[in-house]
């Protein structure tokens, strides 16, 4: 079940027992508990039956004789356990595939004794859920192993949400998906370089976008002046162009925009530059390699019209040459990290870079 499906859900009342969100994307959890916050009870029953803890500072104990209690009023109750990675005994049930440093402490048996007493009171609570109460777990940027006994009732009984991170390749067509939902047109071109500036930080699309909702009236396609003029990133000094200047060769375009990128770091960070240059670089490298160039798009995980603009630089790159610029980003990264010797300022790292590239 996605976002959006449970989000109509608790619009039309359709509302489950238990809900348990968990996955890498926080911003589907925060999307989907802030609906539940303020949807589910109205404004004269949140104060008395709606209950919001965070798993740092309850155990699961807590959290069920808060799910097992009665509203005070009205028919039903809430309870949201937020940041439910953070309740202990979670944390030893998480899937084997975390590595975080918390899942390989160990505790002591009396410990472990009670987590495992605490998670058969929730397989029981699971099992048997109470028809006054919705119970919410918010797991951010973790998982449960899948395998835990309450999993098969849940699934019965509950929703199971895994929220999932866009993949870098995905964020364009997000990005101008989203800018549809809220009313607005925009080009593959204008996605790409907000995809670029923003990168995957779900949270940090929607905030701008929202921010250009307020200024534009809907129905606006949305432009790269647009985006310049509110949002601050240039439609002719960002990396989309840097990266096109680059696949094509052109000199001057590239130390323009360089030069532009030394002297506005703040709206052009290296640390964020080199990253973008290192994908577009490493997936040249992929395209080149590929015997069958009708399948590139699917293989390199790319939209169909963005490959001619790799197939203009494979014009201009062989493998060998592709490979040795890999290792220049890699140089440079290290420059900027201060692991290459003596400090060097960003605008000589980039000036470097450029022209090895190009040359």
């Amino acid at each position: 079940m996605d976002h959006l499906r449970i989000i109509r859900d608790i619009e039309t009342k359709n509302i489950k027992p238990i809900y348990f969100l968990m996955g890498e994307e926080p911003y589907f959890i925060d999307l989907i508990t802030d609906k539940m916050e303020s949807s589910i009870l109205d404004e004269a029953s949140k104060a008395f039956c709606q209950t919001v803890v965070y798993g740092r500072d309850v155990t699961l104990d807590q959290v069920i004789g808060l799910a097992k209690g009665f509203p005070m009023m009205g028919d039903m109750q809430v309870v949201i356990v937020k940041e439910a990675q953070d309740l202990k005994e979670f944390k030893r049930a998480r899937s084997k595939d975390d590595d975080d440093d918390d899942d390989k402490s160990e505790s002591g048996a009396e410990d472990k004794k009670d987590d495992k007493s605490s998670m058969s009171a929730l397989e029981a609570y699971v099992s048997n859920p109470s028809k006054t109460t919705v119970l919410v777990f918010a797991m951010k940027n973790k998982k449960l192993d899948k395998r835990l006994k309450f999993y098969k009732s849940l699934e019965k009984v509950g929703v199971i949400f895994e929220s999932e991170k866009v993949k870098d390749y995905k964020m364009p067509e997000w990005i101008k998906g989203y800018a549809q939902q809220l009313g607005y047109g925009m080009s593959p071109k204008v996605a790409e370089i907000l995809a670029e500036y923003l990168g995957t930080d779900l949270s940090k699309v929607v905030n701008e976008l929202s921010k250009l909702a307020i200024i534009l009236p809907q129905g606006t396609q949305i432009s790269e002046q647009h985006v310049e003029d509110n949002i601050g990133i240039s439609k002719d000094f960002n990396v989309w162009e840097l990266q096109k200047a680059l696949g094509v060769k052109d000199v001057l375009k590239a130390n323009r925009i360089i030069h532009y990128f030394e002297n506005n770091p703040k709206a052009n960070p290296i640390q964020m530059v080199l990253p973008s240059l290192y994908s577009y670089f490493t997936k040249l490298a992929v395209y080149i390699a590929i015997p069958d160039k009708s399948k590139a798009a699917s293989i390199m995980g790319i939209n169909p019209y963005a490959v001619n603009d790799y197939k203009a630089a494979s014009t201009k790159y062989d493998a060998r040459k592709v490979e040795r610029i890999i290792g220049y980003l890699r140089t440079a990264d290290r420059q900027v990290k201060g692991l290459e010797g003596n400090r060097i300022e960003q605008g000589d790292i980039y000036r470097e870079l450029i022209y090895k590239t190009l040359h």
